[in-house]
């Protein structure tokens, strides 16, 4: 019998708990039965205002209903568990669902604290905390205008995100004289009221609420100065409360003020009972960050497979992005000793701000803010967590940096102690071992460390320390692109602008050695057709097959044709078209899932015949066989589907029509939806748009392959002219960074700050190069001509279409010969076969 163990409460703890015990339970020998009083599994809150900006409830899981069924751990949803009965040890639910237990884990999590003020329970207020509420918000927010967020916390601070969000004048109250008072200091918090004031969010401090006006509705907030504000919605975020109550009915031992009292191995007062996450309380603290509760969570799971583990507490420096703002905070940033020195750097005009408090004799770190900018954040917590000296001149750790100015103090300074990730707490010491048993990129790290797969805030510390182990190891994290070129393939790009050479050969000659390779020759002939935008095959010495002859080969030698069908819509005579060729030359049709009809088993000699007929019909080149744009697939939209809010269609025969024959690193694929019930699937694509009713919410870097991804949401409620210009730029700068045969996805996770970083650099042209990329772009379009027209229009390029170099006439000795039984078993596949 396996050993049973019930988890109450699936949130981000929870699952993780489930997650760290599969890992560890190499025997199997455990069953997991988890209780989730939501209507869906565990989703991640840290990212919840993300729902904000399009991103749906499914987006935000952790991991899907299937996981839980591969993994063999039975999930009730919807059923909150309501007894335990400890002497029993069983678990009763409020479905009538009774469960055994060996250990059982509460993971219950915590509620949000409603302040007991006078008119708080009035129609129009809300609590920040889960899915549903936002539902509800968002339901309430359409028919009224102005919004106060009632705590200037964390949450509080992404509570008036969302508000703004969804398009309301919004206000934060906050009782404290500054803004997450707990997390920076009053200089820290006056910076971070004026670069949230920039945005329109006004700030309300030493602000005690009094009572909520309104006759059964919200309309106005009343406080203890005899001040008031009018409003007609109220948003609740002023700090969490522990749910314990199913632990205090079953009699375990709780803290004065809440919370179930745990001790080292996270043990309540029943010896087969667990806390983790945001119920439990330890040494009087409640943990209200993820990242402790994961490491609990981890703790639990060791001590069920046999291992001893304890929680000693846990760091509570953090480090977000709040309203487009850097916030990081650690250790001690209030010290009440007088000796210690607190050094500072403060600029108004950038909207930085940086504190460290190091010791008397200038020796150790004590704690840190930063505002506005947190790109010394890794280094410096990772400076105080482990007691490092600091250099002779510690300020130097917080200035800008330049030639004078060096810290001294590097990755390699760090212990293995050092923890890289904190939400999977990786250390230094376990990216080192496995960088020695093998991994040898930073994806093959986070495939086996899981560093960087959480947050992603850990990336620029967990980069900087594989390009410093590797070169410790005496191996060079080389960018070049083959043997023949010391330069990437962006680097090769840019090359390419400078100077306008525009062929292999003198690009060899100046800057390469060799003769070339098949990865150096296609890359530079997709630079050259990509910034001069000339037809492929005046390239084609440097390309592989399917470019060489503008069609996919298949595994049997013949060929696909496939002309572009921009959105899926085609007339009834271009169909006609299309059918009479297959039929004519002996074809196989399909219709692909980029809404097309792919035509397969063309001879090489027949591919100039086929699409004469077709460009004659008014069909071009789809660019099926290129690493460039292939579709953009849409639904109906407004024109036809009751549910549509934008002409999908439309938009989406615009962009394919503008983004035509764009040569790219990798292949790219688009897709416009109509509405959010996202029938085109356009967050699997490298870009995909989404109509509300404001607009259109541009995604990007999805990808529906090997490697699913869902797309990162760039930019909402823009009109096509803004829309089309963000698309520009993204592709663009795509383009000129990118490695490769490097998919949109992939690029997103290696980028330097990720999708913030590109938000800056699409939306606020925070590198000054948006009018270049732009320019850029529209050469492309401007410039466009199709492949397949100036290929049958070439006496020079149709020559290269003939079994024989001296004559035209086809290869006899092979007969293709296209077999379908006309009844044969559902599983048999359709055989295309070649006769010799």
């Amino acid at each position: 019998m396996k050993e049973q163990i019930v988890v109450i409460g699936n949130g981000m703890v929870g699952y993780k708990f489930c997650e760290r015990l599969l890992e560890k339970d190499t025997q199997n020998k455990f069953q997991i039965t988890s209780f989730c009083e939501e209507p869906r599994p565990a989703y991640d809150r840290v990212h919840l205002s993300s729902y904000f900006d399009g991103k749906t409830a499914d987006d935000l899981l952790m991991a899907k209903i299937e996981w839980y069924e591969d993994n063999g751990i039975t999930l009730h949803l919807g059923d909150k568990a309501t007894i335990i009965d400890r002497k029993a040890k069983l678990v009763t639910s409020s479905k009538g669902i009774t469960i055994p237990y060996d250990k059982l884990i509460l993971a219950t999590g915590s509620d949000a604290f409603v302040p007991p003020v006078p008119g708080i329970d009035k129609e129009g207020v809300f609590v920040y905390r889960t899915i549903e509420d936002l539902d509800k918000m968002l339901a309430y927010s359409k028919n009224v205008d102005h919004c106060v967020v009632i705590g200037g916390g964390l949450l509080g601070l992404e509570a008036a995100k969302a508000a703004q969000d969804m398009g309301l004048t919004t206000e934060v109250v906050e009782f404290a004289p500054r803004l997450m008072p707990r997390q920076v200091d009053d200089e820290g918090g006056e910076m971070l009221k004026n670069l949230i004031e920039d945005i329109g969010i006004k700030v309300n401090l030493n602000k005690a609420t009094s009572n909520i006006a309104g006759e059964g509705k919200v309309t106005g907030m009343e406080f203890a100065d005899d001040t008031s504000l009018t409003t007609d919605m109220i948003i609740v975020s002023a700090g969490i409360r522990p749910r314990d109550e199913i632990a205090r009915e079953a009699g375990l031992t709780l803290g004065p003020r809440g919370g179930i009292l745990v001790n080292d191995n996270l043990k309540t007062s029943d010896e087969n009972i667990y806390a983790i996450g945001e119920c439990a309380l330890y040494n009087n603290m409640i943990y209200g960050l993820v990242a402790p509760g994961y490491t609990m969570a981890d703790a639990v799971a060791e001590q069920l497979v046999g291992r001893d583990a304890e929680f000693k507490g846990a760091d509570m420096s953090t480090k977000l992005k709040l309203l487009g703002t850097d916030v990081a905070s650690f250790g001690d940033i209030e010290p009440k000793d007088s000796s210690v020195k607190h050094l500072r750097f403060n600029n108004p005009h950038s909207g930085v701000y940086k504190k460290i408090v190091v010791s008397a004799d200038g020796e150790k770190l004590l704690g840190g803010v930063l505002v506005g900018d947190a790109d010394e954040y890794g280094t410096l917590l990772q400076i105080y967590q482990n007691g490092m000296k600091l250099p002779e001149d510690p300020m130097t750790l917080i200035l800008p940096a330049n030639d004078d100015a060096q810290s001294g103090i590097g990755i390699g300074d760090l212990p293995d102690t050092a923890q890289i990730c904190s939400c999977e707490n990786v250390t230094k010491g376990d990216i080192c071992s496995a960088i020695e048993n093998g991994a040898c990129s930073i994806g093959d790290l986070k495939s086996c460390t899981k560093a960087g797969t959480g947050c992603g805030g850990c990336m620029p510390l967990l980069t900087d320390l594989y390009k410093h182990q590797m070169a410790e190891s005496g191996v060079e994290v080389s960018n070049a692109l083959c043997e023949h070129f010391d330069m990437s393939r962006s680097e090769m790009y840019d090359l390419v602008r400078k100077t306008g050479i525009d062929n292999f050969a003198t690009l060899l000659a100046k800057h390469g050695k060799g003769l070339g390779c098949e990865v150096c020759k296609p890359t530079a002939g997709s630079i050259f057709s990509t910034v001069f935008n000339r037809p492929i095959l005046e390239h084609a010495p440097l390309q592989d097959t399917n470019d060489i002859y503008l069609a996919n080969i298949q595994k049997d030698g013949t060929y696909s044709v496939i002309p572009r069908i921009p959105g899926g819509e085609i007339t009834p005579d271009k169909l006609i078209v299309i059918g009479q060729v297959a039929k004519d030359f002996n074809l196989y049709t399909k219709i692909t899932g980029g809404q097309r009809v792919d035509l397969l088993g063309a001879r090489l000699n027949d591919l100039p015949k086929i699409w004469q007929i077709l460009v004659d019909a008014g069909f071009e080149s789809g660019h099926a066989y290129g690493k460039s744009l292939r579709t953009v697939k849409s639904c109906v939209g407004e024109s036809w589907c009751r549910y549509g809010v934008g002409d999908s269609t439309a938009l989406a025969i615009l962009i394919e029509e503008r983004y035509r024959g764009l040569r790219s690193p990798h292949k790219l694929k688009s897709a416009v939806s109509g509405c959010t019930r996202e029938c085109a699937e356009a967050q699997s694509k490298d870009f995909g748009i989404i109509a509300t009713e404001k607009g259109w919410n541009l995604y990007v870097c999805g990808n529906g392959g090997m490697k699913p991804r869902h797309a990162d949401l760039l930019a909402s409620d823009l009109d096509q002219e803004t829309l089309i210009k963000y698309i520009d730029r993204f592709l663009m700068y795509y383009i000129k960074t990118a490695e490769r045969l490097e998919r949109t996805s992939t690029w997103m996770t290696k980028l330097d700050g990720g999708l913030e970083f590109l938000k800056d650099i699409v939306i606020n042209d925070s590198l000054g190069i948006n009018e270049e990329l732009e320019a850029q772009m529209q050469h492309v379009v401007n410039t466009y001509e199709c492949e397949w027209k100036n290929a049958i229009n070439d006496p020079e390029k149709i020559k290269r279409f003939t079994h024989f170099n001296n004559s035209q006439a086809q290869d006899e000795t092979v007969q293709f010969v296209l077999e379908r039984d006309q009844i044969r078993p559902a599983n048999e596949e359709e055989k295309l076969s070649v006769t010799i």
